[in-house]
């Protein structure tokens, strides 16, 4: 695989030639190697070498090519916009739910939300394959400061934070996919077809290595570095979710790695500052001392792509609505709203609750129309002062936070109402509610946890995993407008099971024959 120097100068990556990158954020500044000239033997040479080597890992969470935003994208068969890694996330995370509907027409998007899926359905396989793209990446990093045999204790921190990335990478497979193909840093590159792992040996081999990673990583690690808490963060999502990717629900060890984030410092914002963990200068509020745990970093000049909280916030922005308001330099694309059942989880006085309505429906009648649901602002590109940032454009500033204390808050909620554990979550869960400007609920029910996962944690790429977990994705326990629906015809209904996970890409079934593709499909 090679593949070529961002035009901006931002990231670049070759292996086969040379494995060589540069970031945009501040704290991996680099210098390019140019992969026509230098191989791994003759280029990594020193810390900074390798530092550059694993920039690409965050890189591939921002961009979707090395050749800016229009240019040839890491994986093919799918628009780079599309195929971009916080893009496919989101469509897989909330478009099959109540808190998010998109207009749009290409191809089979559509089937997302009415969860009809199938196993060659590009916006899953794109998915899929971004996923995998970037666990190799993190491999192939891992694998070269093996080989150069160094134990100097700043090489070892490089490995440990592309182990960490990896993680977050394995986490969302086993979350979406199930039983998947299993590489690492010892797989053979270009060998043998990879073998299939179950999804519950995965999760034992992920919580191990998490646990070791974090033991390297430091607890404040540098801004948009992976530390402990990263890895602490994808522990408790592991646990939390272990009911699922096990069949042995372990609410006590997911409430342990929550305290442990808690523990290193990281801190509630306040009512004020909510929403500004949201904003174009939201980098303010991440790390130790803030609510941010782990953030995507998003810039208007050095990540421009069309996925991300371009995506969002763009995607957001449609009909009446003054797209300047948001911080956009251009129209907004007019795509995503939410469902009327997500609009009735709120009550008066929430500050969540940041619907547009002028012009706009809150029934979803013709889910092609923009203005058929309401829109919903979350993410914007305005600075914190309300202010837009100079020069801006359609890339936002807005950093995506892929985890955040709140989180932390509800799932110690979770593991004391639903899991029984003797932890503080109630009063955690009611510091959530008291900040959005609602009242405490002293007694809360399993129902209370779920709806307010989705009040808080809106449009964070959380909210299929959650209703999964509640048993409510595909059942007619909860049902939301156009819930089973391909058309405007007809009224929701429960769909198959099947449903709780993706398929295997297709395309990999066929060329793999180590891989069974997932049941129903």
């Amino acid at each position: 695989m090679k593949f070529n120097i961002n035009k901006y100068g931002i990231y670049s990556f070759a292996f086969a030639t040379a494995v060589s990158l540069t970031s945009c954020v501040k704290d991996l500044d680099v210098t390019p190697i140019d992969p026509n000239l230098d191989t791994p033997e003759n280029v990594l040479t020193g810390t900074e070498a390798y530092n550059q080597l694993l920039a690409k890992c965050y890189s591939g969470l921002s961009v979707s090519s090395p050749d800016g935003d229009s240019g040839s994208p890491d994986i093919e068969g799918i628009d780079g916009g599309f195929g971009q890694y916080l893009r496919a996330l989101f469509n897989m995370q909330e478009l099959p739910t109540d808190e998010a509907v998109i207009g749009w027409n290409d191809q089979t998007l559509r089937d997302l939300h009415g969860l009809q899926w199938t196993s060659s359905d590009v916006f899953v396989s794109a998915a899929y394959s971004r996923v995998f793209y970037q666990i190799s990446i993190c491999n192939e990093v891992i694998r070269q400061i093996d080989k150069s045999g160094s134990n100097d204790a700043t090489l070892q921190q490089y490995r440990a934070e592309a182990r960490a990335i990896r993680g977050l990478s394995y986490l969302h497979a086993i979350d979406m996919f199930g039983n998947v193909p299993f590489t690492d840093e010892n797989s053979e590159v270009g060998g043998a077809n990879p073998e299939q792992i179950s999804r519950a040996d995965l999760f034992n081999w992920l919580v191990k290595d998490m646990e070791e990673t974090a033991e390297i990583l430091p607890a404040n690690p540098e801004k948009y570095r992976a530390g402990k808490g990263l890895c602490y963060m994808i522990l408790a999502k592991l646990y939390l979710n272990a009911g699922v990717y096990t069949g042995t629900a372990n609410y006590e060890k997911c409430a342990e790695y929550c305290q442990k984030i808690i523990d290193l410092g990281y801190q509630l914002e306040s009512a004020n500052d909510y929403w500004k963990l949201f904003c174009a200068d939201n980098d303010q509020y991440l790390g130790v001392g803030h609510e941010i745990i782990f953030s995507v970093y998003q810039d208007h000049i050095n990540t421009q792509a069309y996925g991300g909280t371009t995506y969002i916030i763009n995607a957001q922005v449609g009909g009446k609505m003054a797209y300047a308001d948001y911080g956009l330099g251009g129209n907004g694309w007019g795509g995503l709203r939410v469902t009327p059942q997500f609009v009735d989880k709120f009550q008066s006085g929430d500050q969540r609750a940041t619907f547009f309505t002028k012009g706009q429906n809150k029934e979803i009648t013709d889910i092609s129309d923009f203005t058929s649901g309401y829109a919903f602002i979350k993410f914007t590109n305005l600075k914190e002062d309300g202010s837009i940032i100079p020069g801006a454009n359609s890339f936002p500033d807005t950093d995506f936070p892929v985890f955040r204390l709140g989180d932390v808050y509800l799932m110690l909620a979770e593991c004391q109402v639903v899991g029984g554990v003797n932890c503080d979550g109630i009063a955690k869960f009611n510091a959530i509610r008291t900040r959005a400007g609602v009242d405490a609920i002293v007694n809360p029910n399993k129902n209370d946890i779920i709806n307010e996962r989705a009040r808080e944690l809106a449009w964070e790429c959380h909210r299929r995993s959650d209703l999964v977990r509640f048993g409510l994705l595909t059942t007619n326990d909860y049902l939301w407008s156009h819930k089973g629906m391909n058309s405007n015809v007809g009224t929701p209904h429960a769909v198959d099971a099947k449903y709780n996970l993706f398929p295997l890409a297709s395309s990999d079934i066929i060329s793999n024959p180590n891989l069974k593709q997932n049941a129903g499909y």
